[in-house]
């Protein structure tokens, strides 16, 4: 099995092309080859090798979305880097290849396809980006974790896998007496757990921080990743109220306790945060980042909202609204359970063997042909 994986850009491209290649590794051992592309400068050429994989660059960035003399250079960037990706893909001599979303796979995949080498996208988002809407066009298969991506994609192309999740993130089970030791949690009080990120969400923790108080005054416990950006300041503000109900971090590399010990979770609606939670299965409020392109992260969100499956509150809402929606959480039973209920039936935790599955019946089906 010789593959070749591209895209990146952001954890949310990165994680589930790792999953990929974790799964070919795991079937084939010793028989997979297989190299990663990615964009220069990007986190990819960083995060691909600490994770055991190959990795070459390609000289591709995006449009910028306001005027400047950089867009000049993207149409020679996009030659210059399909021609490289060609070279690539032809001393290489991959059975397959794969693009998860991303500058790169723009054009490795479109190179690929002319090659007639068999194509595959995993598209993480239920509102694809621009890239795999062009190249859905010419490649043999799509991956999908959304439902009603015929609107975007050929039906005949699509597979609903699901997105992969990082296995030891969502294995919870009997985790949570670790997690009460690890966080110095009381057992006998309710957890709440936000995330915004490695860099944070600013109004998510602004709701956070302005109301401190509340979860003192209701013997409430967090669990609360800030993010680099507001560590300092959501530090300075939890001393002040002295409590040792507030647990800030500035990133948890212990996911997995923290979701075990998690009563409520809340969260941005990043396609691979969401395909985590519903895993999870815990009642969780979304606040989708406004700061992404084509507003996907509410439209991901909106996916579960519409099977009862989590509460919205917007962004630009959440510093009126968040703690109200949480109380009113916190404080109804019946609907944490049917959030949870409604939540866990979208999950999906085999996605990197179902892509696998479709990855081999490519190869074998253009072998035959």
């Amino acid at each position: 099995m010789k593959a070749i994986i591209s895209g990146g850009g952001s954890g949310g491209h990165i994680f589930p092309a790792v999953a990929i290649a974790n799964a070919i590794k795991a079937k084939y051992n010793n028989d997979a080859d297989i190299l990663f592309i990615g964009a220069k400068g990007k986190m990819e050429m960083e995060k691909v090798p600490q994770a055991g994989y190959k990795i070459k660059g390609l000289w591709i960035s995006g449009l910028q979305r306001r005027l400047t003399w950089k867009n000049l250079l993207f149409p020679f960037k996009v030659i210059y880097s399909t021609i490289k990706a060609r070279t690539i893909i032809k001393d290489f001599k991959p059975d397959i290849v794969i693009g998860v979303g991303g500058f790169a796979s723009g054009p490795t995949l479109q190179a690929a396809s002319k090659l007639k080498i068999p194509t595959l996208i995993q598209e993480q988002n239920s509102y694809p980006g621009i890239t795999n809407k062009i190249l859905a066009k010419n490649v043999s298969k799509i991956c999908v974790a959304y439902d009603n991506m015929n609107r975007w994609f050929d039906e005949k192309k699509i597979c609903f896998t699901g997105n992969p999740v990082r296995k030891n993130i969502v294995d919870i089970e009997n985790k949570r007496e670790k997690a009460l030791s690890h966080f110095a949690l009381n057992s006998d009080k309710r957890t709440v757990l936000v995330v915004g990120g490695s860099l944070g969400a600013l109004t998510i923790n602004e709701s956070i921080g302005n109301n401190l108080n509340y979860f003192i005054d209701n013997n409430i416990q967090v669990i609360w990743q800030t993010g680099k950006n507001y560590f300092t300041n959501a530090k300075e503000k939890t001393q002040i109220v002295n409590t040792d109900n507030i647990k800030v971090f500035e990133f948890i590399s212990e996911m997995d306790l923290a979701y075990s010990v998690a009563d409520i979770i809340i969260s941005r609606a990043g396609a691979i945060a969401i395909s985590e939670l519903c895993v999870i299965g815990k009642p969780t409020i979304l606040i989708p980042s406004p700061n992404v392109a084509e507003d996907h992260q509410t439209k991901n969100a909106m996916a579960l909202i519409e099977k009862n499956a989590a509460i919205l509150v917007k962004d630009i809402l959440s510093r009126e609204i968040l703690i109200t929606e949480l109380d009113n959480l916190i404080n109804n039973k019946a609907l944490q359970e049917s959030l949870s209920k409604n939540i866990i039936e979208l999950g999906v935790k085999d996605a990197d063997t179902r892509i696998l599955k479709i990855i081999e019946e490519l190869i074998v089906a253009n072998k035959k042909g």
